[in-house]
């Protein structure tokens, strides 16, 4: 298994952890796969994830912004992350 998909397990697995209604930046979830620094791979991760079981809509920016979402766009999220109650 190469690196790449290393890391990419890690990030799902970290991500499918994260309780509904709790948010995790994507910095702290590349600290915790493992990467630190690594926050802006975890955005490539989350953005080309179309897996339902990973909660990608769970992973905000450092800055409180709830950034983009590639299933449905940022008012989905947002939508998702207030009937959550994260917001």
């Amino acid at each position: 298994m190469s690196m790449k998909s290393l890391f990419v397990d890690r990030v799902r697995k970290v991500v499918r952890s994260i309780p509904r209604g709790k948010t995790m930046t994507y910095g702290q979830v590349a600290r915790v796969a493992g990467s630190s620094g690594a926050a802006r791979a975890v955005g490539m991760v989350m953005k080309n994830n179309y897996d339902p079981t990973v909660p990608c809509h769970r992973v905000i920016r450092a800055d409180g912004k709830i950034g983009d979402y590639n299933r449905g766009g940022r008012e989905r999220k947002e939508q998702l992350l207030t009937e959550e109650g994260a917001l």
